[in-house]
């Protein structure tokens, strides 16, 4: 599988749970082994990154979109993977998410209260959720399959941060529950009491 084919399927909304293994095993390899160092973004849009990440899927009794190191993730698409204007458009988008953020409330995304990230994100839900019922498509429309990193910022973030995350080992493994290649079949072993329920 190519690079792009699998970038293709970001832009299909693909459950990544639902792909084949091939596939979830080619996303584990955009995972960055531990120590990466950042290559495109710089600090501050890897902090901001990090919180709208982490905001969209927080620590519960598995860790979050930042335990999964989901930005680095991101970072390495948007480094080996995408395209000088797949690139340009996210980083506009994300300067975006501080433009807004200055004007409403007089402060960067990172700096802003809780509260007011909180607003401002689902705010930009809102305005996606609105935009795709203004531009439903209709009939035998085909979309353009090598501009998964275009369009509304944010559908664009949260697709990227929901394959990163359970392609991740702590979202594949620990949240899901899942193996790629699953151990030998057993077939006559007892099943534990809590997994009959």
């Amino acid at each position: 599988m190519q690079r792009r084919d699998a970038l293709k399927l970001l832009a299909t909304g693909a459950v990544a749970t639902a792909a084949a293994p091939e596939l979830l095993a080619f996303f584990q390899q955009a995972h960055p082994a531990s120590g990466y160092a950042m290559r495109t973004l710089n600090p501050h849009q890897n902090a901001t990154v990090v919180l709208m990440s982490e905001m969209i899927i927080p620590e519960t009794d598995t860790p979050g979109a930042k335990g999964a190191r989901v930005n680095e993730f991101i970072d390495v698409i948007l480094t080996e993977w995408a395209t000088e204007e797949d690139r340009n458009n996210f980083l506009t988008g994300l300067a975006g998410v501080d433009k807004q953020s200055n004007e409403l409330y007089g402060k960067d995304f990172v700096d802003a209260s809780p509260a007011q990230q909180l607003t401002l994100l689902r705010a930009l839900d809102e305005a996606v959720g609105m935009g795709s019922r203004r531009s439903a498509r209709h009939g035998n429309t085909i979309p353009e399959w090598d501009t998964q990193l275009r369009g509304n910022f944010f559908t664009v973030f949260k697709g990227i941060t929901l394959h990163g995350y359970y392609t991740s080992e702590v979202g594949f493994s620990r949240e899901l529950g899942l193996q790629i290649i699953p151990g030998a079949q057993h077939g006559c072993v007892p099943v534990a009491a809590e997994k009959k329920a």
